[in-house]
């Protein structure tokens, strides 16, 4: 359910009028689980109306915004934000920051071909080669320090098989490996490349979604969450074949350099690491009041043994 902030029309009309739009139905999106999401039905067509949580930084919205706003412009099947009356794309509402989006079509693909693995692939390299003159930066919300901070509020709850786990990214979070990106070339990143955050109409991609942990970091870095997050089924095992899809894609536009094809197993080993990180720390300090259930962090824990195996084999 990924409606934490309930919002009734009649809350909603006074806020979406600025923006030059007549309600006509306001209907709640369940999928996702960081923002409030509802399908915004109007005099001017369908657009979304997203309010923001907590978890998302608001002073960072200005950045992932324009990034997507930034893609569009460059013929990318992202989303741009309605800008208000007054000049402004983020207004509050319900006490959020909230704005409108640009309906996208389209679904995500839960079983991806690989056909569609290599165009998600090449998409992101678009994405990458597009943002390289966007002007705004934002650091990386969940890097190294992120990291080492979640993974101390971890122990002071974690339990013997939690702490187990802890062991097992404890090189990854506070060893000389924390920041394997580091020299590698740099940008504007999606930083969430999920399955859910591309949609597909028919098999071409039609809508790049979620910015929000959109940031600026090394490109390879993106690459190796998008492959981990692509390229493992259920329980976190490889499926090679789903790997060297999405990759040939990705290099099939922008072609790693050597430094960053060398650095690509640690990175993902780092990527393993963020989600096992948060969702562990979710688990642990899951708030009852919250609707959604916490996910599991094993099958991210697996991956970061794969991709620890191509490290040390590397």
């Amino acid at each position: 359910m990924a409606v934490f902030t309930p919002v009734e029309e009649a809350d909603a009309e006074p806020f979406i009028r600025r923006y030059g739009l007549g309600l006509v139905a306001l209907t709640p999106i369940a999928e996702g689980v960081e923002n409030t999401n509802y399908r915004l039905d109007t005099d001017r067509g369908r657009f979304v109306l997203t309010l923001f949580e907590g978890r998302t930084d608001a002073t960072a919205l200005p950045f992932c915004l324009g990034l997507t706003a930034h893609a569009a412009d460059r013929g990318l099947p992202c989303a741009r934000a309605l800008v208000a009356a007054d000049g402004e794309a983020i207004g509050a509402l319900n006490g959020r920051p909230a704005a409108i989006l640009e309906w996208l079509p389209g679904a995500w693909k839960r079983g991806p071909t690989l056909a569609h693995q290599h165009a998600a692939g090449a998409l992101l390299a678009r994405l990458h080669l597009a943002a390289v003159d966007f002007p705004l930066t934002r650091d990386n919300p969940v890097g190294p320090a992120a990291r080492r901070a979640l993974f101390d509020r971890c122990l002071t709850r974690a339990e013997a098989a939690d702490r187990a786990l802890l062991d097992r990214m404890a090189p990854w979070v506070t060893g000389p490996c924390a920041d394997p990106g580091a020299a590698l070339p740099r940008g504007p990143i999606h930083a969430d490349y999920f399955p859910d955050n591309l949609l597909f109409d028919g098999d071409a991609p039609s809508g790049l979604i979620d910015f929000y942990f959109g940031c600026t970091d090394a490109f390879a870095y993106d690459l190796a969450i998008a492959l981990s997050a692509w390229g493992f089924d259920a329980d976190g095992l490889p499926l090679p074949g789903d790997l060297a899809a999405f990759r040939s894609g990705y290099e099939s536009v922008r072609p790693l350099a050597p430094a960053e094809a060398v650095a690509l197993p640690a990175l993902g080993a780092i990527a393993a690491v963020r989600f096992t990180l948060t969702r562990l720390h979710d688990r642990l300090f899951h708030d009852p009041t919250r609707l959604v259930t916490p996910k599991d962090p094993a099958p991210f824990l697996r991956r970061l043994d794969w991709w620890t195996e191509q490290a040390l084999a590397a």
